[in-house]
């Protein structure tokens, strides 16, 4: 790829470089005097209503604030949250009790049994519109009532009494567990839902907390801060008494903020890697996702089957990793990334050791399915194409390479647009792009996580694929209790949405950052939320 910079971005990078250099070179504080951490994140979380949001800001911010019947641990598995024991399970599966344990909000009223069936009945409520009430649908009769066919008292989870929740499901799932962990089965009040209307979630007292923290404070766009919550349950291993953080989108002033002593961590994209390659405070996160190319198949150019998979052949993925990126990440030939595991079928082998697929790149045969696709379509050239990526600078970075990509082995004319976090997020809900860089986290530790979002009605295949006979496998295997045949039809759809360039796959992300030495105990996750702050601490040297 060709790279073009601008003198004064390069004068930038070289100053920027240096700093860091020098700060590498300079050591570091070991302790600290107060339990306080001062962190960065790039986006603003558009909202925190656990019913709506879609963002890993906003699940980041809810899993540290609120707690659901499981929360993960330290090894991102299931354990007792606001259920005081494990539950009390049918034979056939199927029906869940749970105790609550005694539990308050951060106003000092008690957690209910109400609180799970309000949430739950309100996040699959149509007139909610919530994306992710399809993640409830393993309740009996959640899908009826979402798509109108079924009523609120049909659904399966009902309070028995203040401390009491009866669940009910359609059928067995084997990650029942892992699901009860995400943000859509979170609590929520009914009076402060009511009370705050439209405005419920979007400032930090529009809500209440019933977490390890209370979000105190949030200056949209610019910083929100938390605190410790002394009503929480388990407050005696919350050692962190505020943590602040700042909104900073671009990567060199993070890097900045840190070498200043105004961060206590930093991301560190490609320009500040080998600067930190050898200090001992810099760290790998390997959060999970898989990130892809998303093509607007509501647009008669990218319904060409043709046009799609030259777009996925002419992308080199190893070189996107290893020179633009340069953190780690693993170029993806398919969707489901390499730490998932084989459910049902072994569970000591990942999915991906059995189901193997390679990144593609072929830049001859991209370009000749490229002129096929264009003469079925009547075109002698393709249209301009916009790619839609966020406005950081490692975005735009990534967005530059696939532009250039495409134009040296397609000839196609791609038009950058970089924007917000939060209007990215809404112009790909409402297909207003043509080309959408995607990451998707998993919810859960099974394919289906990855799988079911390309089904024709997902509400996050923004791309609108559609193929009837992968919405079948993937309907099927949501049914089906015979797990080795539900891993045969989850592996097949997976191979059909790869054929068909339902998307071009680009990589499973890993992160490098930077923190400082003092932070102990703090924990990252591939699943639900990026990384947890219950049990972290400061180093005080007392």
């Amino acid at each position: 790829m060709r790279r073009r910079i601008k003198l004064f971005s390069l004068l930038s990078l070289v100053l920027a470089s240096a700093m860091v250099l020098t700060a590498c070179f300079g050591g570091g504080t070991e302790t600290k005097n107060s339990q306080v951490l001062n962190l960065a994140e790039m986006s603003e979380p558009p909202n925190l209503d656990s019913a709506k949001t879609t963002d890993v800001v906003s699940f980041m911010i809810l899993g540290n604030t609120m707690e659901g019947l499981y929360r993960l641990d330290k090894d991102s598995k299931p354990v007792l949250g606001m259920a005081a024991k494990e539950p009390e399970v049918s034979e056939d599966n199927l029906k869940w009790t749970f105790t609550l344990r005694d539990a308050k909000w951060s106003d000092g009223k008690p957690v209910t049994a109400h609180d799970f069936e309000y949430a739950w009945k309100r996040a699959l409520d149509p007139k909610t519109a919530s994306e992710y009430a399809y993640i409830l649908y393993p309740l009996k009769g959640a899908e009826a009532y979402n798509t109108g066919n079924g009523s609120a008292d049909d659904v399966g989870v009902k309070a028995l009494d203040d401390k009491t929740l009866e669940v009910v499901l359609e059928r067995p799932i084997p990650y029942f567990k892992d699901l009860l962990c995400f943000a859509t089965f979170l609590p929520q009040r009914k009076d402060i839902v009511e009370q705050y209307g439209d405005k419920y979630s979007l400032e930090a007292n529009t809500l209440v907390y019933n977490g390890p923290f209370v979000l105190s404070e949030w200056k949209h766009n610019q910083s929100f801060q938390m605190k410790k919550n002394p009503g929480y349950w388990d407050s005696g291993v919350v050692k962190l008494e505020e943590i602040n953080w700042q909104i900073v989108k671009d990567n060199s002033t993070q890097v900045n903020l840190y070498n200043t002593e105004k961060l206590d961590f930093a991301y560190l994209n490609s320009e500040f890697i080998d600067a930190f390659k050898d200090d001992p405070n810099t760290f790998s996160i390997y959060d999970g996702s898989s990130w892809y190319l998303e093509m607007n198949q509501t647009k008669d150019f990218f319904k060409n089957k043709k046009i799609r998979q030259a777009i996925n052949l002419a992308i080199d993925k190893n070189t996107y990793v290893n020179n633009i990126l340069k953190n780690g990440s693993i170029p993806a030939g398919g969707l489901v990334p390499p730490f998932i595991k084989a459910s049902g079928v072994d569970d000591n082998k990942k999915y991906r050791d059995l189901v193997k697929m390679d990144p593609q790149f072929d830049p001859n045969k991209a370009k000749q399915l490229w002129q096929e696709g264009l003469k079925e379509l009547g075109l002698s050239q393709a249209p301009a194409i916009e790619l839609l990526g966020d406005d950081t600078a490692s975005a735009k970075q990534s967005m530059e390479f696939i532009q250039e990509q495409l134009r040296v082995n397609l000839g196609a004319n791609v038009q950058i647009t970089s924007v917000p976090f939060k209007e990215r997020l809404e112009r790909g809900k409402n297909q207003r792009f043509d080309l959408l860089i995607s990451g998707w986290g998993p919810d859960y530790n099974d394919p289906m996580t990855f799988l079911d979002l390309f089904t024709s009605d997902n509400s996050f295949n923004r791309g609108k694929y559609s193929n009837p006979e992968y919405d079948e496998l993937v309907k099927k295997s949501k049914e089906n209790g015979d797990f080795k045949q539900r891993f045969e039809d989850l592996k097949k759809a997976e191979q059909i949405l790869i054929e068909d360039a339902g998307i071009a796959p680009l990589y499973y992300r890993t992160k490098i950052a930077v923190k400082r030495p003092f932070i102990k105990d703090w924990y990252w996750s591939a699943i639900g939320p990026e990384y947890t702050l219950k049990w972290a601490s400061v180093d005080t040297g007392k």
